[in-house]
């Protein structure tokens, strides 16, 4: 079972979100090794950005890996539906 990321990078994208990725943000709630939708250091990417080694070394005992996954599912639906919701408002004005 893998985690089924989309790279759509809107997890790079609101950063300001969470206080976890603050080292991470360029000022603006961005990832500063956000290049177009795709991470640039990806191969290197601190642990917090992995889905699987993180779920490894931080919530295996807490939580089952399906909901892990599904709560990681529920976020990138919520951060797509803000993109959404931002690039509407954009079209009116």
């Amino acid at each position: 079972m893998k985690f089924n990321c989309t790279q759509c990078g809107e997890c790079c994208r609101h950063l300001n979100l969470s206080s976890l990725y603050v080292d991470l943000d360029s000022g603006n709630g961005t990832c500063r090794f956000l290049k177009g939708d795709l991470c640039s250091i990806y191969e290197n990417r601190p642990l917090k950005c992995r889905v699987e080694e993180c779920y490894r070394q931080f919530f295996a005992k807490e939580v089952s890996i399906e909901d892990y996954y599904r709560m990681n599912y529920e976020m990138c639906k919520k951060l797509k539906e803000l993109k959404a919701r931002r690039e509407n408002k954009c079209h009116y004005h």
